[in-house]
């Protein structure tokens, strides 16, 4: 049992080590994560172009809800967030807001796109945010968003890439 309690010792002092040398770290990290963000989102703009969704921008809404004779903003976006929507729009104090996202633009910079409908007719605004905002609207959250959609990315150019090898492989046999 003295070897079990030596061990589980020994453990409890490497955490306290870790935490020790972490906190600092962590400080400094959150200092710059807004820096790292606004990096992450212009270095990403190649990809964006390729896999950003044209998001709407109005919309006639029928019966149902649905949307129809809808235009786009002209930009491609990844979605990266969702939060509680703002009780109104910047642009329009008399707009309700229903939806609202965090959204990096194939320009390389981070918009809220907050969508209003009033049952006959959906219509959004882009607000532009800086990384800061980003962080503190957000949080964190963002940049593992960011993160994961360029990993999914490789991953499926990378199975794109192996299967268009076994195509070419079968093909010259």
């Amino acid at each position: 049992m003295d070897d079990i309690e030596k061990g589980f010792d020994q453990l409890l002092e490497m955490v306290e080590e870790m935490n020790r040398k972490n906190i600092p770290l962590l400080g400094e990290v959150r200092e710059k994560a807004a820096a790292l963000l606004a990096k992450m989102g212009k270095t990403t703009v190649p990809v964006v172009q390729r896999i950003g969704m044209t998001m709407v921008d109005r919309a006639k809404l029928d019966g149902k809800g649905e949307p129809y004779d809808a235009q786009y903003h002209p930009r491609k976006m990844i979605v990266l967030g969702k939060s509680e929507p703002a009780p109104y729009r910047p642009d329009d104090p008399g707009k309700k807001v229903t939806d609202q996202f965090c959204v990096l633009s194939e320009d390389g910079n981070f918009y809220e796109i907050m969508y209003s409908t009033d049952g006959m007719f959906l219509d959004s605004y882009l607000n532009p945010l800086t990384p800061e905002q980003v962080l503190d609207i957000y949080g964190l959250e963002v940049m593992f968003m960011l993160y994961r959609a360029m990993r999914d990315y490789l991953e499926d150019q990378k199975d794109l890439v192996d299967a268009l090898g076994r195509v070419l492989d079968y093909i010259k046999t």
